[in-house]
């Protein structure tokens, strides 16, 4: 309708100035050759003098006009000479009627042809105001917006969208086919003219005509980069939070372990290490007391029982030392063939039981590769715990299975209940003190493992597996 208007418009004034000049010339010629008659009232009693300025008044209502000002100036103009006209043929009815008449029946017809093209000219300059209108707002918009035609050719884009796409404002689109983003719109990347590339919303909606079948479409394309940075660098904080929350966390796994091992180590200490002290003590002070008194064999008697808690708490100490060395992961194993029948009469004979209520039952062949002093350490405590908590024979094996070797301490006593298997090996078990624990680690530094199994026909026989050792 625009186009329509704004066509028609200047064809009207062109129709109205040609008009206006034609009227105007044909009424100076009509006047003129009315004057070789010598009208006795004169040339202005003639009716074709009207037209004279009836034709000025149409050509001036024809002229452009880019103000309202001067719009208001022809077109008050236009209606004094239009006056004037009127006046002219009314003046010349007495003596010419009949073309009076018709001169003003054409003033008339002039005058409606300068009030139409009065009308289209306001038309077509409201046209203009709205056209320029919305190409301001169209260019002024924040967001990126691109028209297309029904078959998707490109019609316009504003200015927001040359910047995203990198174009200049008087350059000609350089993307070929336009960039149009998914009918489902959402996060898309937008493609730039330098290759790259700008994250936005995106939607594309068609604009339909009275059919409803679309005869546009409008795309828009909303700058989200700044939030995908705000995004991404949430991100980031977030997962370095995650991973301080997993480090505090850890820390708060190892102050309660500390916590726990503390507790253990206090109670382990207050019960285990308090008895023989305590024995010790009461020994020293009978002995102290009563020295003079007491026969020899009573004072061997004595002596001994404060040897045993001494050797006692010395191997507790040596216990802790280990363990300690065990939580700080400095234990490292020096693997060599170890014969098992040379450690295992070792440690017997270092073992507070009566030489019959321990037996070997092992060859000269079997050796496992590990640490020697780690191999004498695990049978030390299986044997301490068997004399201990079992009861005699003690017996010690050892069975080669391929490349496997196991070294086996079995007791004749009651065994180890059923509640106490699932923690048998934890740090501070409940009636095998340490020994147990540095008994598992050691043999896994090994690469070894050690396992519980009920005796037949009763008592606990703990079996552990070393690698084998040639020879």
């Amino acid at each position: 309708m625009h186009d329509a208007a704004r066509d028609l418009g200047r064809l009207s004034r062109l129709t109205a100035g040609c008009a206006g000049v034609a009227v105007t010339v044909f009424g100076t010629t009509a006047l003129l050759m009315s004057l070789k008659g010598a009208p006795p009232d004169g040339f202005l009693a003639d009716p074709a003098a009207a037209l004279v300025p009836a034709g000025v008044a149409l050509l001036l209502q024809a002229l452009p006009v880019h103000s309202r000002s001067a719009g208001r100036v022809v077109h008050g103009s236009a209606i004094l000479l239009t006056l004037a006209a009127a006046a002219l043929c009314l003046a010349a009815f007495p003596r010419h009627a009949a073309a009076s008449a018709a001169t003003l029946l054409a003033i008339a017809v002039l005058v409606l042809l300068g009030q139409l093209i009065r009308t289209l000219v306001g038309a077509d300059r409201r046209r203009r105001e709205l056209a320029g209108f919305t190409d301001t707002l169209f260019q002024s918009m924040n967001e990126a917006v691109m028209v297309l035609d029904a078959n998707y050719r490109l019609i316009d884009v504003n200015r927001r969208w040359r910047e995203l796409t990198g174009h200049d404002a008087d350059e000609p689109v350089r993307l070929d086919p336009p960039p149009v983003p998914p009918a489902s719109g959402g996060d898309w990347l937008l493609p730039r003219v330098d290759g790259g590339s700008v994250p936005v919303l995106a939607s594309v909606a068609p604009i339909p005509d009275e059919q409803g079948t679309p005869r546009a479409y409008v795309a828009t394309y909303v700058d989200i980069a700044d939030r995908k940075r705000a995004e991404e660098t949430l991100s980031e904080k977030a997962a370095e939070l995650e991973r301080g929350n997993a480090r505090l966390r850890e820390a708060n796994t190892r102050l309660e372990t500390a916590l726990t091992f503390k507790n253990d180590l206090t109670a382990m200490l207050t019960h285990d290490v308090a008895q023989p002290i305590s024995s010790i003590a009461s020994l020293a002070e009978l002995l102290h007391a009563d020295w003079a008194d007491l026969p020899d064999d009573i004072r061997l008697e004595l002596a001994t029982k404060i040897d045993k808690n001494t050797q006692r708490l010395i191997k507790m100490m040596n216990d802790l030392q280990l363990l300690f060395r065990l939580d700080m992961g400095s234990i490292t194993a020096r693997r060599v063939p170890v014969p098992l029948h040379e450690v295992a009469a070792g440690v017997a004979a270092a073992s507070t039981a009566a030489p019959d209520e321990v037996l070997i039952e092992i060859d000269d062949e079997p050796a496992a590769l590990a640490d020697r002093g780690h191999v004498t350490a695990v049978l030390q405590n299986l044997v301490t715990n068997a004399v201990a908590y079992g009861a005699a024979p003690i017996v010690i094996s050892a069975a080669r299975h391929g490349e496997q070797v196991d070294l086996i301490v079995q007791d004749s006593g009651h065994g180890i209940p059923d509640e106490l298997l699932p923690n048998l090996f934890g740090r501070f078990m409940r009636g095998s003190g340490l020994g147990l624990f540095i008994v598992r680690h050691l043999v896994e530094a090994n690469g070894g493992a050690v396992r519980y199994e009920h005796a037949d026909p009763h008592g606990a026989r703990l079996i552990v597996t070393w690698e084998s050792a040639a020879g």
